[in-house]
């Protein structure tokens, strides 16, 4: 496979969340090799176990969305010492029924800036465990737990100078652990 195609997701539905435009920083950062495609997830219902067997549009579309992924980068602030609750319903949707897990096998990356001097570690580390659950290998190092500041995006959106070559860095190892991992899940 000479391109991987990457769904990102963001685990905030705030248009002008500090990870949607790390996300699109990100997203316009990707190297050759690369396709990187938003997966939409603020339209979602909450999660009810008795509609698996006739899930709403907006849940067949991610399921294909992942689907049609060879990896995932999950962006995701911080709430409360834990992920979002609206990228907790996308993952039991999609891990749901049992037996049609849409996330089994799919290299992860994850991500997070926050204004906070701890930055998203804890959301990342509950993360890392449900994913885990529902079977995706996820990115071991290096982690990326940013500390938004004025000067992190300039008027274009783009990442400052000298965050630059952090998340180029993280780029280029999730290309890899991902290209490592699709091929074995194919």
């Amino acid at each position: 496979m000479s391109t991987l195609k990457i769904g990102v997701i963001v685990g905030s539905i705030r248009p002008g969340s500090l990870n949607r435009k790390l996300a699109d920083a990100v997203m316009r950062m990707t190297p050759e090799g690369l396709e990187t495609e938003p997966i939409r997830i603020d339209d979602l219902p909450l999660y009810n176990q008795d509609d698996d067997d006739s899930p709403a549009p907006s849940v067949e579309r991610l399921r294909d969305s992942i689907g049609s992924s060879h990896g995932i980068v999950f962006v995701t602030p911080e709430y409360n010492r834990s992920i979002p609750g609206v990228l907790k319903n996308a993952i039991d949707h999609a891990s749901r029924p049992y037996g049609r897990n849409a996330w089994k096998g799919k290299p992860a990356g994850i991500m997070g800036i926050t204004p906070g001097k701890m930055g998203t570690s804890m959301a990342q580390q509950h993360l890392r465990n449900i994913l885990a659950s529902v079977d995706m290998p996820v990115l071991p190092q290096p982690e990326l737990f940013l500390h938004a500041h004025d000067s992190f995006f300039d008027d274009d959106g783009n990442v400052a100078a000298d965050v630059h070559p952090l998340l180029q860095r993280w780029i280029f190892r999730f290309q890899d652990w991902a290209r490592q991992h699709a091929s074995q899940s194919a």
